[in-house]
């Protein structure tokens, strides 16, 4: 089964047309019809033959073809029923070769079944729907799943927050979580035009390595835990945070001294090692 061509708008409306389908708002599918942005996303991912990947969100399969042309070793995730109908015939032959497999179903409730059945790939990838990029990238951190290197297309603005500098508007949890876990550099902005349907917000690309030095830390459990916490009131200073979080404000006074950290500031403006070395601290004190 011949797949469209995947710069066309025209050729994939009928594709959809001719098959009875609509792009659904909530699965967040915008195609990437700009050739030359979809071949830099994969150049990004450094593929060698048969490295195992995982991508999420393969749509008709755009940049799935372009992975399984380079020798991978393609796993795709796909939520939507009637696209998973479709690329299982465009990529019948890397099927019947072993190389290609559709994870049918939302990914945030079959990542973990997946990954204990056929064990971690190399790479992760994909166009990911504003609803779930965050979600998705924190949950595999915060189960201890880090690969090699990463490379996410995000909304523009979730690009900003995993990239954004402490003292930043952008900087958050998110932010401290992601550069925790990956060297996070950004690859290339998108505008709207690069896709279809076009999009009403502009889009980033961010690769993610993954750091040698992880997870610098005594707790790791202890400072995903902490470091929500001091974020989750902005406007509260961190010794207000923090004793909400140890449920002890005198702990908590004595922790950020012995941390070196200045009780009345924000967790918006603390670095990294500043909070690694506090959840040291926490733990120190148990």
């Amino acid at each position: 089964m011949k797949h469209p061509d995947y710069n066309s708008p025209a050729e994939l409306k009928q594709v959809l047309d001719a098959n009875g389908f609509s792009m659904q708002k909530k699965f967040g599918q915008n195609f990437l019809i700009n050739e030359d942005a979809r071949r830099r996303l994969v150049d990004a991912l450094e593929l060698t033959e048969g490295m195992k990947v995982w991508e999420v969100g393969p749509g008709l399969g755009a940049m799935t073809n372009t992975i399984l042309e380079r020798g991978a070793d393609l796993t795709v995730f796909e939520i939507d029923h009637g696209f998973t109908s479709l690329i299982s015939g465009f990529f019948e032959d890397y099927s019947k070769g072993g190389t290609f497999r559709i994870v049918e179903g939302d990914v945030m409730k079959t990542w973990k079944g997946h990954l204990k059945e056929a064990g971690q790939p190399d790479r992760f990838f994909g166009n990911l729907p504003y609803n779930i990029a965050a979600t998705i990238i924190a949950d595999t951190i915060e189960n201890n799943v880090r690969f090699d290197k990463c490379v996410f297309t995000v909304q523009k603005e979730v690009a900003q927050r995993m990239c954004a500098k402490p003292g930043t508007a952008d900087y958050s949890s998110f932010s401290a979580l992601c550069q925790w876990a990956y060297d996070v550099k950004p690859l290339l902005d998108l505008a709207g035009g690069n896709f279809w349907p076009k999009p009403n917000v502009d889009s980033r690309a961010v690769v993610f390595t993954k750091k040698a030095d992880f997870p610098c830390c005594k707790n790791p459990e202890l400072f995903i835990k902490m470091q929500r916490a001091l974020f989750s009131s902005r406007r509260k200073t961190v010794r207000n945070n923090l004793s909400q979080f140890l449920k002890n404000n005198d702990l908590a006074v004595s922790c950020l001294e012995k941390a070196g950290i200045d009780i009345m500031k924000r967790a918006e403006v603390l670095t990294l090692p500043e909070l690694l070395h506090l959840s040291d601290v926490i733990e120190d004190a148990k």
